[in-house]
């Protein structure tokens, strides 16, 4: 049972990050052990699907990244009493929770509040929240969301930058996806977890962390089979009361940048505490390019001989279990680095290039062509002062950096912090020279 005694309001501090930056001198070889955190997408949908519950929950391993915290005080700001304890765990209850309404200002921050959509149209009949924010590379359209909502009774309406949505009652019905979404395969699945009747959901997105929603809200009490195939069916009920505890997935994409590092310095680096079936579209990648790839039951092993080339490679981001485009411009700078001419194809949005120029700044060979770079590799990088124009980007010019000749700064790190848990403190573990600094 979940002590209420634990779940008191608190408020959370999340700092003005957007005037920091970080110096980085390259040229040092990685070697050494990191954790990896909790999946902070897995966080985001399951924290949102924690305000559907009648009654407490605790979750555990939920990353204290800038995300994550803006969640937690959206969700307090609906009355949800949540308090994190020393361990990484957030205790939960939303029973006091008083409106429908995710109208704070910071839901306009992150892309992952468009959960609270499902969340409070599956505990309220209705929901009205502002249009979501998060990283800029093209359309992130909500359509497939509302063409779910809309399946199961509710009616949409969107005007003065609010979506709301609202029914009389919420029928189970079949739903195809034209496109395979994850925010819209999450929503869906969240809001049909009370309805009446079953939900199939068709087209269904696959990657681990909707797997880890669906779950966590068995767990809870629900009936959700087929989350990881492209069908997934939820049976509703009427009351999700169960006071359970939850521990998140390991977040794979923070998994693979530190993966990437080791490969990228030609260093040594082991991640624990990893699933590493949720690595394979990397690992295979890293091994046909010449990387030492040692799989242990929760760990991976990355390393690369000093002075070895690496061989040039074609990628292609896919839905999972294809290639993670929230990997791809950590993998294109290690593709700058190897021999001959690599290929990075980017099928899942529609601008996620943005970063090349600041690649270009430091000396890279790249060409783009709509959805398709080209990279030379065997350039010498140097450091030069670039910006992170989003999550992943900024994190793949951390990795430039530490690659490159002398000193680069990264700017607008607010970004990078809001998915990296000790960013810091686990790439100086690793023996990166890199330092944060207030400008």
């Amino acid at each position: 049972m979940i002590n209420r005694t634990l779940i008191k309001e608190e408020k959370v501090k999340v700092r003005d990050q957007h005037l920091a930056s970080y110096i980085i001198r390259g040229g040092n070889r990685l070697s050494g052990d990191v954790n990896i955190s909790g999946s902070k997408n897995a966080a985001l949908g399951i924290i949102s699907a924690a305000m559907l519950l009648d009654g407490a929950c605790k979750i555990e391993n939920v990353p204290d990244v800038a995300d994550i915290n803006v969640m937690v005080e959206i969700c307090k700001h609906l009355g949800a009493k949540i308090k994190r304890d020393s361990e990484g765990s957030l205790y939960i209850d939303p029973c006091s929770i008083s409106t429908w309404e995710a109208t704070h200002d910071k839901v306009r921050s992150i892309r992952g509040s468009y959960y609270l959509l499902g969340a409070l149209l599956g505990r309220f009949k209705k929901s009205t929240i502002y249009m979501p924010g998060g990283c800029n590379f093209g359309t992130r359209p909500i359509d497939q969301h509302m063409k779910g909502f809309e399946a199961l009774g509710a009616h949409v309406n969107i005007e003065y930058g609010k979506i709301h949505v609202e029914a009389e009652k919420l029928k189970g019905e079949h739903v195809f996806l034209d496109v395979v979404s994850v925010g819209a395969t999450v929503n869906i699945m969240i809001a049909a977890a009370k309805a009446e009747g079953v939900t199939v959901i068709e087209n269904a997105a696959r990657e681990p962390h909707i797997v880890d929603v669906a779950n966590f809200l068995n767990t809870m009490g629900a009936n959700i089979r087929g989350a990881g195939t492209d069908v997934i069916r939820v049976s509703g009920v009427p009351v999700l009361e169960a006071d359970c505890s939850y521990s998140i997935i390991p977040d794979q994409i923070e998994a693979g940048t530190y993966m990437l590092a080791a490969a990228l310095t030609r260093g040594q680096i082991t991640v624990h505490g990893v699933i590493p079936r949720h690595m394979e579209p990397l690992t295979a990648k890293l091994e046909e390019m010449g990387a030492l790839v040692e799989v242990g039951d929760e760990s991976i092993c990355v390393s690369v001989e000093n002075g070895k080339q690496l061989q040039a490679a074609s990628y292609k981001t896919m839905p999972y279990p294809g290639f993670p485009t929230d990997l791809q411009p950590q993998t294109t700078v290690l593709l700058c680095t190897a021999n001959g001419s690599s290929r990075m194809t980017e099928s899942v949005w529609d601008n996620r290039f943005q970063y090349i120029d600041d690649l270009k700044t430091m000396g890279a060979d790249i060409l783009i062509s709509g959805k398709l770079a080209i990279i030379e590799g065997g350039h010498k990088l140097t450091g030069a002062h670039v910006t992170a124009r989003d999550l992943r980007a900024g994190a793949a010019l951390v990795l430039a950096g530490l690659y490159a000749e002398g000193m680069t700064e990264v700017d607008d790190i607010s970004k990078i912090e809001r998915g990296y848990e000790n960013f810091i403190s686990k790439m100086r573990s690793l023996g990166a020279d890199i330092t944060r600094i207030e400008n």
